[in-house]
């Protein structure tokens, strides 16, 4: 009778994020009646600190062939990147988005993809409405001009970013888990929330007491501040460009924690040196980092202080998410998808291939 073999699971944190492997040794240890071998490392392919990240196939051939489990945070995955792995089964985004993964290539590979939707989400809410905030009272303006040589008049200033919250629109595009703390927040502001998103269901608006839109092009005339909120997909890619900004009340406020790539830089540029826009809060932008190569012209503009800029524009580096705390929660949460998924074989946050 042929003797059974212990399995052995391989799984690498990509990036390289933590001081040590308690908590994963915890998370993936084999419960009570398992048996397999573990076997767990990180690659530090790209650590807080580094400002590039190393290829894939920095990790030796030998540990490539062994991996079984990927989590990875900031690293892009390339259909390249998915010959170099024969035996992995399971990759998970340290986070709610999934674009830079290659979901076709890892599809026809039969890998599966997962997220964590769950970690950064009032992280990421109070962020926007903290963006929205300090442009909305002038507190940025305020901030500049008493810091400049010399400082400004001891007064109130007239500008058309400063204006009353209550009764404004806050609006909203995708009401997903964030979306919505983001309107719970609004509304505790005394915004009237506005918001679109085709894939929410029916009935949403009512139990949150917010007003709804079906059509895109409503909630952009409406909102005099808009807060982007849906992931970045095939339909939302450089979908927020002048023709829907430009529907924007003159003086309004943009702000996005979502992705970069939603959003057009050159129609956010053009919307504030026409008025339409007052102020853009940016967590995110199209390439992450910033190039040093090929900066926008928008940035350059911010960088550079050019006064037509003066408080108007707030470029935070998609932190949104960060807090210590939400720092642990997508540590603790990823590792245990990983192994609900790649160890127990159960459902957890996995990503379909039709999924958007």
């Amino acid at each position: 009778m042929a003797e059974s073999t212990t399995p052995t699971y391989t799984i690498c944190q990509a990036d390289g994020l933590y001081p040590d492997d308690t908590v994963e040794q915890q998370i993936f240890a084999p419960q009570q009646g398992q048996k397999y071998n573990l076997e767990y490392f990180q690659a530090n392919l790209w650590p807080s600190q580094a400002l590039e990240p190393k290829p894939w196939s920095a990790i030796p051939e030998d540990v490539r062939q062994r991996i079984h489990g990927i989590l990875v945070l900031k690293l892009p995955f390339t259909r390249e990147d998915v010959a170099l792995f024969p035996n992995l089964k399971v990759i998970l985004r340290m986070g709610v988005g999934y674009d830079r993964l290659d979901r076709v290539a890892l599809a026809e590979k039969n890998i599966t993809v997962c997220n964590c939707p769950d970690y950064g989400t009032a992280e990421v809410a109070d962020h926007a409405l903290a963006l929205a905030l300090t442009l909305r009272r002038g507190i940025l303006l305020h901030n500049d001009r008493q810091r400049a040589t010399p400082p400004a008049p001891y007064a109130v200033i007239e500008t058309p970013l400063v204006r009353r919250l209550q009764r404004s629109t806050f609006g909203i595009l995708g009401l997903g888990r964030i979306g919505t703390a983001a309107a719970i927040r609004a509304k505790a502001f005394g915004f009237h929330v506005l918001f679109y998103d085709p894939y929410s269901p029916n009935g949403f608006d009512k139990s949150l007491d917010i007003e709804r839109t079906k059509d895109i092009k409503e909630l952009f005339r409406r909102s005099n501040v808009l807060s982007i909120h849906c992931p970045c997909t095939r339909q939302t890619r450089e979908s927020v460009g002048y023709d829907l900004l430009s529907l924007l009340p003159p003086g309004s406020v943009l702000v996005n924690t979502a992705r970069g790539e939603i959003v057009d830089l050159d129609g956010v540029e053009r919307c504030l040196k026409e008025g339409i826009l007052a102020g853009a809060g940016l967590d995110v932008m199209p390439v992450e980092p910033v190039p040093d190569d090929n900066v926008h012209s928008l940035i350059q503009a911010y960088r550079r202080k050019e006064e037509w800029l003066e408080g108007r524009m707030v470029m935070t580096c998609h932190s949104a998410f960060y807090s210590p705390e939400s720092f642990v929660d997508i540590r603790v949460k990823s590792a245990q998808t990983m192994r609900d998924v790649l160890i127990d074989g159960l459902d957890g946050n996995i990503i379909t291939p039709d999924m958007e």
